[in-house]
C-alpha cells in the first residue's frame, strides 16, 4: 500500500532537547486523524517535518508515497497546510494573497477568482477590497489561511489548531468542509487542543507525549486498548500522566 503519510523512526532534536523521539506513524489515504498532545508534545514539529518545513534529525518521512526531502516541490504541490501561526503576507489584501497562492500552484486567473469567491462566501470572509491582511482579526486570518490551504484542491491537508480563535458558526462551517474533504478521499491530519471537537469529528485519534506516539486508533479502540470507559479527555489525561497536581492554597 502507498500510505498518505509514513513516518519511520523519525526524531527531531533542537540542541539538547528532543521534540520528536523515534516516531512511527502510518496513515492510509482518506484517513481523518486528530493529533493530540500537551503543549510541547511534538505536534507542530511533527507537522513541520511532514510538510517539509523542518528536516528530521533522524528517520524518513514520506507523503503520498514521496520522500519529503527528495521530492519537496512535488509534495508541496499536492498538499495543503494551515499553520498554527498566521504565516501570511500582511502587506497584501486577502484577494491579492489568494491570487498569489493560486498562481504559485499553477491555477489560471479565472479559476483562482472562481474558487476564491466560493471560499469567501462559504467562510463568510468579506473584508473591504482594500483591507490589508495585517488589519484582519485573528479569526479572519485563520480563515484566510484555510482558504490558502484549500484553493488548489490538495490530496492531503495538514491543519494546526484550525479552530483556535474561530467563532462557533465558522467552526461549524469548517467542520462541514473537513468532512466533505474526507468523503472525497482527501487525507486530513489535524492537531487540536479542543478534545470535544476531535472526539466528535475525527474517526481516528493519535496521541503524542514527549515526542512519542502513545496511541493511534478510534476512540473506542483506544478505550478498549487501555481499559478506559470515560471521555476522550479522561483517556488523554490518563495516557499522558496529566493527573491533577494539587490545589492552590489560597483558593
Amino acid at each position: 500500500m502507498t500510505y498518505a503519510l509514513e513516518l519511520d523512526n523519525v526524531s527531531k532534536r533542537f540542541g539538547a532537547a528532543t521534540a520528536v523521539d523515534g516516531l512511527d506513524l502510518r496513515l492510509e489515504p482518506g484517513a481523518f486523524v486528530g493529533l493530540l498532545g500537551r503543549n510541547g508534545a511534538g505536534k507542530t514539529t511533527t507537522i513541520h517535518m511532514a510538510t517539509g518545513l523542518t528536516r528530521p534529525s533522524a528517520g524518513r518521512v514520506r507523503v503520498l508515497g514521496l520522500d519529503v526531502e527528495r521530492h519537496a516541490l512535488e509534495v508541496k504541490r499536492r498538499i495543503g497546510v494551515m499553520p498554527q501561526d498566521d504565516s501570511l503576507l500582511d502587506c497584501l489584501t486577502g484577494t491579492q494573497y489568494l491570487d498569489f497562492v493560486g498562481r504559485v500552484y499553477g491555477l489560471e486567473a479565472a479559476e483562482i477568482e472562481r474558487r476564491a469567491g466560493e471560499l469567501w462566501q462559504v467562510l463568510e470572509l468579506a473584508p473591504g477590497p482594500r483591507t490589508l491582511v495585517r488589519e484582519y482579526s485573528y479569526g479572519m486570518k485563520k480563515k484566510l489561511a484555510l482558504c490558502a490551504a484549500l484553493i488548489h484542491s490538495p490530496e492531503m491537508i495538514f491543519l494546526d489548531e484550525p479552530f483556535e480563535g474561530i467563532d462557533p458558526v465558522a467552526s461549524r462551517t469548517i467542520k462541514d468542509i473537513l468532512l466533505r474533504l474526507q468523503r472525497k478521499g482527501v487525507t486530513v491530519l489535524m492537531s487540536s487542543h479542543v478534545l470535544e471537537v476531535v472526539e466528535r469529528l475525527c474517526p481516528l485519534v493519535a496521541i503524542l507525549d514527549r515526542g512519542k506516539l502513545l496511541g493511534l486508533g478510534s476512540v473506542d479502540e483506544l478505550r478498549a486498548r487501555h481499559a478506559g470507559t470515560g471521555s476522550l479527555e479522561e483517556l488523554f489525561v490518563e495516557l499522558t500522566g496529566g493527573a491533577r497536581k494539587g490545589d492552590l492554597s489560597w483558593l
